[in-house]
């Protein structure tokens, strides 16, 4: 959590920030509302917010209205309103413009702690919830929805700007076998073990997740056919070279990869790109597994790499 006061008066300012640095907090100090919105709109803004209500630039009721727009993608931010009005239906007016707590100038320190600690509290649990919608439960990885919704996002952006993206449609070979001799637990543990080593060779930028039982879907935005392919036999070779310490067994697991590219046709959808994907990971089983195949969009099959 991070703090974002938005407070004009040097008097208040002074007073405010000396309790935040006692109470070993990590702020940022603006004096305007239209300096604040400027930052609120950049990644990794501060999430918590001290705003007065009177500022220049733009008022904290209006910024207020303006953050709220800010949340359409899941992004929350938790306000509490500093003002010497005091009146109920001022209190109103602020929470219906979007604040989530109230205090009124002059500051009290206890009061300030138990509203940041509340705030705290809030943004944690939204976090927590955000994350369980998002993940998968087992591998911590994007769940299928979000990994998809991922996916959509790159096409997107790659038609946008005119780069390639590439996605590896990935499976753990004979994970049945897994299941039926060693039992779930050391299923689960394989799942676990097989996310850890993809996710650890994969850029910051790129994306993973859980497509379903043993499959695992990446994108790698920016990167052509070729480069897919060199990474996808990177993360073949990482997890198949040392065998998954279970509590049971040591697991060797192995994956076959099929492998696609966003530049293959124009305006191609997401669900295209998935099934070529699919259609090359079908051939990488037919052909031995563990072994990486290319959809080739020339022939409209998959080719052996």
């Amino acid at each position: 959590m991070s703090i974002l006061l938005v407070e004009d008066s040097a008097i208040d300012t002074y007073q405010i920030t000396n309790y935040l640095n006692d109470w070993g907090l990590d702020f940022q100090v603006v004096a305007d509302g239209k300096q604040a919105w400027e930052i609120l709109q950049k990644p990794d803004a501060p999430n918590l917010l001290l705003l007065d209500w009177m500022l220049p630039g733009i008022d904290g009721i209006e910024l207020c209205r303006r953050i709220r727009t800010l949340g359409a993608d899941g992004t929350y931010f938790y306000i509490v309103m500093l003002t010497a009005k005091d009146r109920k239906q001022d209190l109103l007016t602020a929470m219906a413009a979007g604040a989530d707590d109230y205090l009124a100038k002059p500051i009290d320190t206890s009061e300030l702690k138990a509203r940041i600690m509340v705030g705290k509290r809030i943004l944690e649990l939204q976090q927590s919830l955000r994350f369980a919608a998002t993940h998968d439960f087992l591998t911590k990885l994007l769940n299928r929805a979000e990994i998809v919704a991922g996916l959509k996002r790159e096409i997107a952006r790659s038609h946008r700007i005119g780069h390639p993206a590439s996605i590896i449609l990935a499976d753990i070979d004979h994970f049945k076998k897994i299941n039926d001799s060693l039992g779930h637990a050391a299923g689960d543990e394989a799942l676990k073990e097989v996310a850890g080593r993809l996710v650890s060779e994969l850029r910051p930028y790129d994306l993973v997740g859980r497509y379903g039982g043993e499959e695992f879907l990446l994108v790698l935005p920016n990167c052509n056919l070729e480069s897919a392919l060199h990474r996808a036999e990177q993360l073949r070779w990482s997890v198949s070279k040392n065998p998954t310490l279970s509590t049971l067994a040591n697991i060797s697991i192995t994956l076959s990869m099929g492998v696609t590219v966003s530049n293959c046709q124009p305006d191609l959808s997401a669900h295209e790109l998935l099934r070529q994907a699919d259609q090359a990971l079908y051939l990488a089983k037919q052909n031995g597994r563990n072994c990486v195949q290319a959809f080739s969009a020339a022939t409209r099959t998959a080719a052996t790499f």
